[in-house]
């Protein structure tokens, strides 16, 4: 198995913000940035964590 892929910071903010704000679906988004879309559906479930959105899961 390979080993993860490091995203930059940047790319991790400006691709939750995508989804965030436009409500469009995370595979999409994830194709369009060259992103794997699991791992943008867990940057996008932990930034809610950290604003409260949601209580399932730990804050950083």
């Amino acid at each position: 198995m390979p080993a993860p892929r490091e995203y930059p910071d940047e790319l991790r903010e400006r691709a939750v913000r995508e989804v965030r704000t436009t409500g469009r679906p995370i595979a999409h988004v994830a194709k369009d940035l060259g992103i794997h879309k699991e791992a943008l559906r867990g940057w996008v479930r932990q930034a809610e964590a950290d604003t409260g959105e949601r209580d399932d899961r730990l804050t950083t």
